[in-house]
């Protein structure tokens, strides 16, 4: 039997015995009193190659998210409205490009930096910032590590983030742990978040 807590994109992928497994952690679903929306890299690098497969995209452009990103624009422009409507705080990510503050000698991980240029991780015109968005560039997945997200948010008093983006398994994962590590209360809007894998998704 499917509930509001469960009725999420893992439904289908998910079996009922493992969901099971985890019904001690439901709780009530809610957006709190000062909420803030935070947009994990929104940007061009995600959707390179246009709305194709992720498997034909990923030959020619593997940072894209295909289709999976493409299907996402809609409800992420609605959202985008609402909390435009609604005067909630809008915060962004992306990539810091800036050859001058990355590491020298120290190689972290063996992972392969995006392609594409600093165009790549300009933010898509859809939802391009407004004055008074704050843009929070970043070097590690998390929006969080490193970044001055965290004064931000406690100088406006927010309590809820509403986050959305690239990818669920990867950037927005991290910062939504950080965040709920941090003391907010995390709410992910599945329409609005997409990956490469609909498993990991």
């Amino acid at each position: 039997m499917v509930d509001a807590f469960e009725d999420h994109c893992w439904q289908d992928i998910i079996p009922a015995d493992v969901l099971d497994l985890y019904s001690h952690y439901k709780r009530d679903l809610y957006v709190g009193p000062k909420a803030a929306l935070l947009a994990i890299d929104l940007y061009e690098l995600a959707y390179q190659g246009g709305p194709n497969p992720v498997s034909e995209v990923a030959k020619e452009f593997p940072s894209s998210c295909g289709i999976n990103a493409w299907k996402a624009i809609e409800p992420t422009k609605k959202l985008f409205a609402a909390a435009r409507a609604a005067g909630l705080p809008i915060f962004y990510t992306t990539g810091d490009t800036r050859e001058s503050s990355k590491p020298g000698a120290i190689k972290a991980t063996n992972r392969r930096g995006g392609t594409g240029g600093a165009d790549a991780f300009t933010i898509r015109p859809e939802w391009a910032p407004q004055p008074g968005d704050v843009v929070i560039t970043k070097q590690r997945a998390s929006g969080f590590f490193g970044t001055p997200l965290t004064a931000h948010l406690t100088q406006l008093g927010i309590d809820t983030i509403i986050i959305i983006g690239e990818s669920t398994s990867g950037c927005v994962r991290a910062s939504t742990v950080d965040g709920y590590s941090n003391g907010y209360h995390m709410v992910m809007v599945e329409e609005c978040c997409f990956d490469r894998s609909e498993i990991s998704h």
